[in-house]
């Protein structure tokens, strides 16, 4: 990989993908201060359940944003297995979080139809950015090896790489690509312009439609008829 690759891939991790992961943290932390003004519960727990999952965020925060701590992960040879585990964590956590709240629901718990709508907005926007670096950081081996000269095999068919003339030279997927890929799994319940190819790509997309189906379609729906 020549240097002008090298800073691409670190541009990218710094103001695309930092930026996602910043939102997904400002989308909890916001869940859990109202939480804690309001009296909000979870099934029954208190108003930090939202913040655990912080942490890993964070961590997973600080490589991406900054250049220090992702050479030395680079250096050790562990960047793409820590990202992998940490992105493993956050998405157990959000199953979780999705897990209590449909128990939450089913218990008659959930009477506010802005605080079931404010709970179900914030695991399904986790889900779809945690998802969306999930696609980025696996594809082709990572965000790295895509740029390398003789890349693995796509996981994701997107239209460009099918059809080079509808694109730049040299284009390449980035992250804005694979959460508008994750985005339109997350409503459609399919993949919409890039299809998965591997069995991991689309087991990751099963497990995203699942999650996103049980959210949008049971949670939303319920928010509606109880809104106050």
């Amino acid at each position: 990989m020549n240097g002008s690759e090298f800073h691409e891939e670190e541009v990218e991790s710094r103001w695309e993908a930092a930026p996602a992961v910043a939102f997904v943290i400002g989308l909890q932390l916001l869940l859990a201060l109202v939480s804690e003004r309001k009296g909000w519960k979870l099934w029954g727990l208190p108003w930090w359940v939202w913040l655990p999952s912080v942490v890993p965020e964070l961590v997973l925060l600080l490589p991406l944003a900054f250049r220090w701590p992702r050479r030395r992960l680079e250096q050790l040879g562990h960047r793409r297995t820590a990202a992998i585990g940490l992105l493993a964590v956050v998405s157990a956590a959000n199953a979780l979080a999705l897990v209590a709240l449909m128990g939450s629901l089913l218990s008659g718990q959930e009477k506010s139809g802005s605080e079931l709508l404010l709970k179900g907005v914030t695991i399904w926007g986790t889900n779809v950015i945690a998802f969306g670096l999930w696609f980025w950081g696996l594809d082709r081996g990572g965000p790295v090896r895509r740029r390398a000269p003789s890349p693995p095999l796509p996981d994701f068919q997107f239209p460009q790489l099918e059809n080079p003339q509808l694109a730049e030279p040299g284009w390449h997927p980035r992250l804005v690509d694979y959460v508008y890929l994750s985005f339109t799994n997350s409503i459609a319940f399919s993949p919409t312009d890039a299809m998965p190819l591997t069995r991991w790509a689309k087991l990751l997309m099963l497990t995203e439609s699942g999650v996103s189906a049980i959210t949008v379609l049971l949670v939303a729906a319920r928010s509606v008829n109880i809104f106050k």
